[in-house]
């Protein structure tokens, strides 16, 4: 089985489309009703609930932002009492106050049935050993992946995160065929067990379920090559639901996007204005049919973009990209914008370059100033030499500047003195004073 509700996710597009206006409909309705920040939205760009007669006119409606959650922390958007919220979850992001997400019953179990959707499409099946090594708690990755691989009918070891010896242990222990990880994680889990003298790629494992960052085509050959299984990329955010948003198949084409839950657009990020199928812009979602909190026009920040094609998997709905990087997390150097993901890319191609490096950006005689601190392979350390380490900075300098368009600055490190991380990776240092 690699497709969990057939019904929807080979469901015809037309009938997908009044699936989603009828739910896009209802939704406007009970939130312009129910939430005053909505109405007040609504109300100011002079949109009415009646006013949404078509798909296209979701565009009519304001757009969120991250802030407007900050802003309504933590009930100001509820959308039912108080006494039918079943669990609270918050974002995992390291600045600024987190937001608050609020779930119904309903709300469980729908995030159950679109992770599970999620998880049996990279082979998770009843007889799967699942390992959740992701945080438990108010992160929403641990609690998340649990019960919908609980849905799915596999056995759960729920590791929680840390601890990458105990994290092996229990691998081989309990015979773990699919694990989720963040892929930092992930490589950093496959040095510790080299280091412990364990092969990663002699353990049961099938299937490696990464996000809650974003990663490279790169880094995943790396992932893949250390355990010699695939991987399959799981795309959400907590303001939404959590992971489980979308996710790859094993035909590693795009991630299915469970629309029937999500109505994404492409959006310019500048001008908001909205971007035909294939074009690479920034996510909005709108969630059809979240009770306890629900999203319109979300601005996620993130950059993709999505069509519409067959799949060799039978799935029929709406794929998105990876994502490649996030608009508010691109880096303006020099005047010249920046992302963590292009400099990721050249690093991965090198060879000799393990995929742990960090970006330090400082402000030196009123000019902006990169470097990139980037650690050999051990195999690479020892085989160029304190010469050849000098020779890989300028090959790496001098392709930044290709691809950037701007000078970095590379500093070849000793391997594994990079920190670690058992979330997410700090990939950016900004030592510039912005305000």
């Amino acid at each position: 089985m690699t497709i969990w509700n057939k019904e929807i996710e080979t469901m015809p597009v037309a009938a997908m489309q009044e699936l989603q206006l009828g739910r896009l409909q209802e939704l406007v309705a009970r939130v312009y009703r129910n939430v005053p920040f909505y109405q007040e939205k609504m109300d100011a760009v002079g949109v009415k609930p009646a006013d949404i007669k078509s798909l296209a006119d979701i565009t009519k409606l304001p757009l969120m932002t991250k802030q407007d959650m900050r802003d309504n922390y933590p009930y100001g958007l509820l959308a039912v009492p108080l006494k039918q919220i079943a669990r609270f979850h918050s974002s995992s992001g390291t600045t600024g106050r987190p937001t608050a997400v609020a779930y119904t019953k309903n709300d469980l179990d729908m995030w159950a049935e679109s992770l599970a959707r999620t998880l049996v499409a990279g082979g998770l099946e009843s007889e799967s050993v699942f390992q959740v090594a992701v945080n438990y708690g108010m992160f929403t990755g641990g609690l998340g992946m649990h019960y919908a691989a609980e849905k799915a009918g596999a056995a759960i070891v729920p590791a929680s995160s840390g601890n990458p010896v105990r994290q092996a242990m229990l691998m081989q222990d309990f015979g773990v065929t699919a694990i989720v990880v963040t892929p930092s994680y992930a490589l950093h889990l496959a040095e510790a067990m080299q280091a412990k003298g364990i092969d990663p790629r002699g353990l049961s494992l099938k299937s490696i379920f990464c996000g809650a960052e974003a990663w490279s085509d790169g880094m995943r050959l790396e992932i893949e090559k250390a355990f010699g299984v695939n991987t399959y990329d799981v795309y959400g955010l907590s303001e939404i639901i959590g992971p489980g948003v979308a996710t790859d198949c094993r035909s590693q084409e795009g991630l299915h996007l469970h629309e029937d839950l999500f109505y994404p657009e492409i959006i310019d990020p500048e001008t908001g204005e909205t971007l035909p199928d294939g074009q690479v812009g920034e996510l909005v979602i709108t969630t059809l049919t979240k009770e306890g909190m629900p999203m319109l026009r979300y601005r996620t920040r993130d950059l993709t973009s999505i069509e519409r094609k067959p799949c060799a998997c039978g799935r029929t709905g709406i794929t998105m990209k990876r994502v490649t990087g996030r608009s508010d997390d691109m880096l303006i150097i020099r005047g010249v914008n920046v992302f963590p993901s292009q400099i990721e890319s050249v690093l991965l191609e090198m060879g000799a370059t393990a995929p742990h490096y960090q970006l330090i950006i400082e402000r030196k005689n009123n000019l902006d100033e990169l470097t990139v601190l980037v650690e050999p392979t051990e195999e690479g350390y020892a085989e160029l030499g304190e010469a050849g380490m000098r020779n890989l900075e300028k090959t790496i300098q001098n392709q930044l500047k290709a691809v950037l368009n701007i000078k970095a600055n590379v500093r070849m490190v000793l391997p594994r003195t990079i920190e670690r991380s058992e979330g997410k990776a700090k990939r950016v240092v900004d030592n510039r004073k912005l305000a």
